[in-house]
């Protein structure tokens, strides 16, 4: 059933509230006086941030879906084969023969932080930013994809702006900014060409920030141009990979 305009507009600005406090609960709740304890184990504070960034992203889903359409659904978690990933993995794969070129290989990696920061922080992102903040909007509250894709992508980049310093960061901040909210255009843009799911914009965040975690670069060279050229292009092939060669579905939203 669709929603009356008033109604739409409403549910759109709680789930862009809910996207935009998603990760920052815990400080949100520090600011107020009532602080929220981090998990006892590595981690921990990471690891409950981004576990109230789901629940967020759940409950939200639940509440504001109509009642016959699917949780799964709603945010993009139904699985529709395995095409659009393999396609964006393979897409990834000039960035890391330049990642490997550039840096050394991590010999030694600590096996929980790889998990977390390759697999499950991403996993966690992509549920709030591109399954709320993104195919909730499309599928559910009818937004075009294209304008739907911008405001995810804009709190995406900002929340990772703040993780590097905000204002205190000068200018490598500002460029981190700007790299993390073209990732979330890209992202977003994936699970629209793979029917409005969120696993082939995860292949992608996974890929990257695996490789990020396997190879180390010095510090001067994080943020180099070569590093981000090759980003931005694994990026830009991902999508250009889903768009020639996977058959977009004939109801998928425009």
């Amino acid at each position: 059933m669709p929603f009356p305009g008033q109604t739409r507009w409403w549910a759109s600005l709680l789930a862009l509230l809910g996207v935009a406090i998603g990760l920052n609960l815990r400080d949100l709740g520090a600011a107020v006086g009532l602080p929220i304890p981090r998990l006892p184990i590595p981690f921990g504070g990471s690891l409950l941030d981004n576990l109230l960034a789901v629940l967020t992203a759940v409950l939200l889903a639940w509440l504001l879906k109509p009642r016959d359409l699917a949780l799964a659904d709603s945010l993009g978690l139904r699985w529709h084969g395995e095409r659009g990933p393999l396609l964006v993995l393979l897409a990834t794969l000039p960035c890391w023969v330049g990642l490997a070129a550039l840096g050394r290989l991590n010999t030694a990696p600590e096996p929980l932080a790889l998990l977390l920061l390759a697999v499950l922080f991403p996993l966690a992102e992509e549920i709030l930013y591109r399954g709320l903040g993104f195919v909730f909007l499309v599928r559910v509250l009818h937004w075009p994809a294209w304008l739907a894709a911008l405001p995810q992508a804009a709190m995406f980049g900002a929340v990772h702006w703040l993780g590097a310093g905000g204002i205190d960061g000068g200018a490598s901040a500002v460029q981190i900014l700007v790299l993390i909210a073209v990732g979330g255009l890209a992202f977003a843009w994936l699970n629209h060409l793979d029917r409005l799911t969120l696993w082939s914009g995860l292949a992608l965040h996974v890929s990257l920030n695996l490789a990020w975690n396997l190879f180390i670069l010095d510090e001067a060279m994080a943020l180099d141009g070569k590093v981000t050229a090759l980003r931005l292009a694994a990026a830009a092939m991902a999508v250009l990979t889903l768009a020639c060669w996977l058959r977009p579905s004939p109801d998928a939203p425009r």
